[in-house]
């Protein structure tokens, strides 16, 4: 494994300020492109279409996590508790049945948290793509160290 730090961004830290308000797109997308500008290698998590689509040229590899719906609930159920988006752990519980019908709805949503914008997304990238439909332990570091 390369010992060297990859800064990693979150979409949700730029996607939304505090609560559950989304901050404009233009906003969000100039905040990608000042942590991208900052290093020459980065990773970026998040299932917002509208904010990586403008940041695709800038990119080497697309990494597309799909491991279906009934995996994604599982983890759901199985999820830490999140304290930059909960204030607590029970408040986080509290939000898990909204979390559970979100996601049950991954497949046929047409916004673009769904399978269908993701798809367009993958299928259109001209770069280095991987997707991965099961789970694979450690993917996340196999993928840095092969690319690094």
């Amino acid at each position: 494994m390369n010992d060297r730090e990859i800064p990693l961004l979150s979409l949700d830290e730029v996607a939304f300020s505090a609560g559950p308000q989304r901050l404009p797109l233009a906003e969000s997308v100039s905040a990608v492109q000042n942590f991208i500008g900052r290093s020459d290698n980065w990773i970026i998590e998040g299932c917002y279409a509208k904010i990586i689509e403008p940041i695709l040229t800038h990119c080497e590899t697309l990494v597309f996590l799909n491991p279906g719906v009934k995996t994604c609930i599982e983890h759901c159920h199985e999820r830490p508790w999140e304290p930059e988006k909960f204030a607590s752990a029970a408040e986080q519980k509290q939000n898990l049945d909204n979390l559970i019908n979100w996601v049950s709805e991954y497949e046929t949503r047409s916004d673009e948290y769904g399978l269908h914008q993701h798809r367009r997304l993958f299928d259109s990238f001209a770069g280095r793509k991987l997707e991965f439909t099961d789970l694979v332990p450690d993917a996340a570091q196999q993928i840095v160290a092969a690319y690094l």
